[in-house]
């Protein structure tokens, strides 16, 4: 069903904005947007599509660390591990996060829950560490920030 969804929305977008290549990233992020993901599966589709090669697109949904290639988690954590944001602590944050959520950085815990992902600047360098909880900015993460995440996923 998931393919059939995905073929679906590839027509239905190169339809409306073209097949050339530099449609390439506008189609992953809408994909991306509307399932949540890149699947492998759809890369055949998607440089059918455009008219590239599969070694081309694969290329592009690699490179890029935005674009998922599996289902994330019910609930996002993005922590900021940019120089400034390790300098305030961040590095002793993300070991306290990876242990309080349960889930390792750069994984999506077993239940579906929570993934925890690395993130390279938030723009909050001042006010750090930082982290972003489903898409909300979260400033000078601590411990007791962290309890208060963990509780927000939980519920």
């Amino acid at each position: 069903m998931q393919q059939e969804e995905t073929t679906r929305l590839i027509e239905e977008w190169t339809q409306v904005h073209g097949r050339t290549r530099d449609r390439l990233l506008p189609l992953l992020h809408m994909l991306q947007e509307e399932i949540g993901f890149v699947d492998d599966a759809a890369i055949p589709a998607i440089a059918a599509a455009l008219n590239l090669s599969r070694a081309d697109v694969h290329g592009v949904v690699t490179f890029y660390h935005d674009f998922r290639r599996t289902p994330a988690g019910r609930h996002v954590v993005k922590l900021c591990r940019a120089e400034s944001c390790q300098a305030r602590g961040g590095a002793a944050m993300e070991r306290a996060a990876a242990d309080r959520l349960g889930v390792a950085m750069g994984e999506t815990r077993r239940d579906g829950q929570v993934t925890l992902e690395p993130v390279y600047c938030l723009g909050l360098c001042a006010i750090g560490p930082n982290a972003l909880v489903d898409g909300r900015p979260v400033a000078r993460i601590d411990a007791a920030a962290l309890d208060r995440i963990a509780q927000e996923i939980a519920a």
